[in-house]
């Protein structure tokens, strides 16, 4: 049988080891995320993930020291991903109202690579510290979006008369309710759903109709 790691050491540094054949880190998180999304994170145990796994538990902690360290390996992957693509948004050289819509553009790339991570992230609730952490930066990003969207309001590309913050939320309100119905699709199809979502953002869905003649 596996042992638990020693006290106080970091499972995820060093050398990849395995628990047994065929679960390695990166296969116990995957496993983990589909769990605590089926779940939820607080009714979830380390039994029930040992036994969707088919493992003892002391081979899920040969790599992690317990199920908040898999949550907080879970969510910083989302995170990087929306960070990403927020830090290529700020050193665009573009108007405010184009880095939009890279970023929202970059956003929907990201959750359709990271679907089941950005599901989690959007379903947490502040209950742990890596909770609060994630919502943290989470918060980080609606402001940037703000900033963005009050950015376009004074360059004129946005009607003067929206609340920034607003419609920051409804945007990504917007783009997040992707994960209540998109499933896991292959790269090819990101760029049309990117495209209609963008569409229906900044075009809107009434046609423009040409003015009578006189």
């Amino acid at each position: 049988m596996i042992s638990a790691p020693v006290p106080g050491q970091d499972p995820t540094t060093g050398p990849l080891r395995r628990g047994r054949p065929g679960y390695d880190l990166a296969s116990v998180l995957t496993v983990a995320v589909e769990v605590f999304n089926e779940r939820g994170y607080d009714r979830t145990s380390m039994r029930d993930l040992a036994d969707r796994l088919g493992i003892a538990k002391s081979a899920i902690y040969h790599h992690v020291a317990g199920k908040e360290e898999l949550l907080r390996l879970a969510l910083d992957r989302a995170l990087a991903g929306l960070s990403a693509a927020a830090d290529q948004a700020r050193v665009l050289p573009a108007p405010a109202i184009e880095r939009l819509e890279y970023l929202i553009r970059g956003s929907v790339d990201v959750l359709e690579a990271e679907l089941p991570y950005v599901t989690l992230l959007l379903r947490v609730r502040g209950n742990t510290e890596v909770e609060r952490a994630a919502l943290d930066q989470r918060r980080a990003f609606d402001r940037f979006v703000a900033d963005l969207v009050a950015q376009a309001v004074r360059d004129g590309d946005i009607r003067p008369d929206v609340d920034a913050m607003v419609t920051a939320r409804l945007l990504f309100g917007l783009v997040n309710s992707l994960v209540e119905w998109r499933r896991p699709a292959r790269r090819a199809e990101t760029g049309p759903l990117a495209d209609a979502l963008c569409a229906l953002v900044f075009d809107g869905l009434r046609t423009r109709r040409g003015r009578a003649a006189d």
